[in-house]
């Protein structure tokens, strides 16, 4: 019995763009074929959406540069680093399921402007904090607006793109993690080369504001996809509405459940090596501050190919056989970096590899998400999963500060990732693979 008869069909309106259903057309198909066929509208919609991914990472990702400063400056022990680190995520698993929410009773466009108000206004507040506890506050509710903006991203593509199409749209638009992650390198190498120490910290947090003010007036000219449209049409026309707890229905529990245990695993992996990687080269290998953003700059450039590679092997091989070939290759690159012992070059260029990987991984999620839930609760089923996940590796960031007392930064990063690769494996195991489906089985 399929959930047609209980809830809307997952892509029940063809977008105007072409797309190659069957997947013998989908292999002789170009490689850009999924954005060329796209409409001029949806184009801008795809550059919106990549934009405010770019830049939800950059702001969650500078702060990851600033560790070993903040503790000189506010005397503070790797535990409470990690504490800070982790509330933005804390508060990010709330804001992205209160944006999903609100993506699916008000638009999904207008809960992505909302998202970009708070988080760039907060991460250019966090400049002029003068203590550990006003910056903790700003952390908060800067990762009160940042916790919805990727969600809300890749459901409103998923909806504008086909069945084909969707693993490689989505998954190209989550490279643009890389890109916010490699900017934020950049900015915080810059401004730690060229400024006083005292204010080259508060100079990075002050660069989130100008890309922000940008992307809301970008914005300005994208609409609703279609799909969503005559969602909203048919449930006003039945009286219907959405209710906050429709993903806890026993119809749609279990994929709840493991989607956000998905997402707890890739998060908890993927944001522990993004923030304490740093750390780890800056104290651990004793990297001066613009070393260390070389390396990451490498890293970086590892995982905008890891996400796009992510994005076409789960359109040809699968949406579970990308998941486990991506949870392979993170596991062995990752015990290499951190374990073997290596020469300074080595290392840098085992960066690429391990962000190909450990990040890439990232690029499957969005698309798996967007296929198994329907579209009345689409943009909330993927923002719970996204943000309880979050949630979880708010938790991992925390734990690895604190194991790192006894165990180091390298070792207790090892441990976190291992056991969430582990997750990653179960919940990918139990879950169903949706590649070329256009309706949601129970």
């Amino acid at each position: 019995m399929t959930m047609r008869s209980r809830m809307p069909a997952a892509d029940t309106v063809t977008p105007s763009c072409t797309r190659p259903e069957a997947s013998g057309n989908l292999r002789r198909a170009s490689p850009l074929s999924w954005y060329t066929s796209l409409s001029k509208t949806d184009k801008i919609t795809f550059w919106s959406c990549y934009g405010g991914v770019a830049l939800d990472a950059m702001d969650l990702r500078i702060f990851s540069f600033l560790i070993p400063v903040l503790m000189k400056v506010w005397h503070v022990d790797p535990a409470q680093a990690g504490w800070l680190g982790s509330a933005a995520l804390f508060a990010a698993a709330a804001g992205g399921w209160i944006t999903g929410l609100l993506g699916d009773w008000f638009g999904r466009v207008k809960a992505m402007q909302f998202t970009i108000i708070i988080y760039s206004l907060f991460t250019f507040l966090s400049g002029f904090t003068t203590s550990y506890e006003q910056l903790f506050v700003c952390r908060i509710i800067q990762g009160f607006g940042f916790g919805g903006e990727i969600t809300a991203g890749v459901v409103l593509l998923a909806e504008v793109v086909g069945t084909a199409n969707r693993g490689r749209a989505v998954g190209c638009l989550q490279s643009g993690v890389a890109v916010g992650w490699a900017m934020a390198a950049l900015i915080s190498s810059i401004a730690m080369a060229c400024l006083p120490e005292n204010l080259a910290w508060r100079a990075v947090f002050w660069s989130g504001i100008v890309p922000g003010l940008l992307l809301i007036m970008f914005r300005r000219y994208v609409d609703e996809p279609e799909v969503y449209k005559e969602f909203r049409e048919q449930a006003i026309a039945n009286a219907a509405r959405m209710k906050i707890h429709d993903i806890f229905k026993p119809f749609i529990l279990r994929r709840t459940v493991l989607c956000t245990i998905l997402a707890f695993g890739v998060q908890t992996s993927g944001l522990g090596i993004s923030t304490w990687l740093p750390s780890y080269l800056a104290m651990e290998r004793h990297m001066a501050h613009g070393t260390v953003g070389l390396y990451i700059v490498v890293l970086t450039l590892g995982a905008f190919f890891g996400y796009i590679g992510s994005a076409y092997l789960s359109d040809l091989l699968g949406r579970k056989p990308n998941f486990f070939s991506y949870v392979a290759g993170s596991t062995v690159i990752l015990c290499i970096y951190l374990l073997a012992p290596m020469p300074n070059w080595l290392c840098l260029l085992m960066g690429f590899p391990l962000g190909f990987f450990s990040q890439g991984i990232y690029g499957g999620m969005g698309t798996f998400f967007s296929e198994l839930f329907p579209t009345s609760i689409r943009a909330s089923g993927t923002s719970f999963a996204y943000s309880a996940g979050r949630l979880g590796a708010a938790s991992g960031v925390a734990i690895v500060g604190i194991l790192a007392h006894t165990l180091g930064i390298g070792t207790a990063l090892l441990y976190i990732c291992l056991l969430s690769y582990a997750l990653i494996l179960i919940a990918t195991t139990m879950l169903p693979e949706t590649r070329n489906t256009r309706t949601i089985e129970k």
